[in-house]
């Protein structure tokens, strides 16, 4: 646990500090941590990652982290033992580390950007972000490389268990099926050609239990901060969600001049 705390630290020092400092006195924003939460699909990755790029902020798609040790957990094939004994997972973590670079992600050095959107580990990271070690490994990594501020997070519980405190808290929703047919299309961009791809229906079955195990789940549940600013994106195209987060972020910052 210690070595990945020291990694992130380092990662979060070298490979972001020059990007925040000199980005937000650059637009003239204070630095703060901006929290978005949600559930599947509701638009959560694509706002975070174009208000940052706005707003000259780190993103960090926490999403992705609980994908990538999902996808550890598929390849080493230890998915049944885990279900048994949940306290198996904890061998699956030791050393683990997880890193960004741009909108690649890496998993143990390894480039995981594609293989994290496989529909297996749609299915199956639900039941792996339930899981407390999980949990708080990852939360540690979270926190850690978003200490500094200046940082659009997004993720289940972001506002509620990682960042509290961050001033500006988000929580999107949309209707089940609106957020299907976004996932289909999503599945469609990023798979190759002939590839078997599951209907609209299934993938809004499988978006509606993914809403049940992410509010039911005993460890950190999906929930709205009390403080947080809802928006329903159904309708809304993803210029205009993310205009509604953008000028929240300046209103929240004060759009104070460095």
């Amino acid at each position: 646990m210690e070595k990945a705390n020291n990694f992130y630290k380092i990662q979060n020092e070298f490979a972001y500090k020059f990007t925040r400092l000199s980005r937000t006195q650059k637009i003239g924003i204070k630095r703060i941590i901006i929290a978005i939460d949600g559930p599947a699909a509701s638009g959560k990755s694509t706002t975070a990652r174009r208000v940052a790029l706005r707003l000259g902020y780190t993103y960090i798609d926490t999403g992705a982290m609980y994908r990538a040790v999902t996808l550890k957990a598929l390849l080493a094939g230890v998915l049944d033992d885990v279900r048994r004994e949940p306290e198996h997972i904890a061998v699956l973590l030791q050393n683990i580390t997880i890193h960004f670079e741009g909108d690649s992600v890496f998993l143990d050095g390894q480039d995981v950007t594609a293989a994290i959107r496989d529909n297996r580990v749609s299915r199956e990271v639900s039941f792996i972000s339930s899981l407390k070690p999980v949990r708080d490994t990852l939360m540690q990594m979270q926190q850690a490389l978003g200490q500094q501020g200046s940082v659009v997070m997004d993720g289940r519980d972001i506002g509620t268990v990682v960042f509290p405190d961050a001033e500006l808290k988000i929580f999107l929703v949309a209707d089940a099926r609106e957020r299907a047919k976004r996932r289909y299309a999503e599945l469609i961009a990023k798979s190759p050609k002939g590839s078997t791809l599951p209907d609209i229906e299934q993938l809004e079955e499988e978006i509606k239990q993914r809403d049940r195990d992410d509010e039911e789940r005993q460890h950190a549940p999906l929930k709205k901060h009390p403080d947080a600013h809802e928006i329903d994106t159904s309708q809304l195209t993803i210029e205009q969600q993310v205009e509604m987060v953008y000028s929240l972020a300046l209103q929240t910052s004060g759009n104070v001049k460095l």
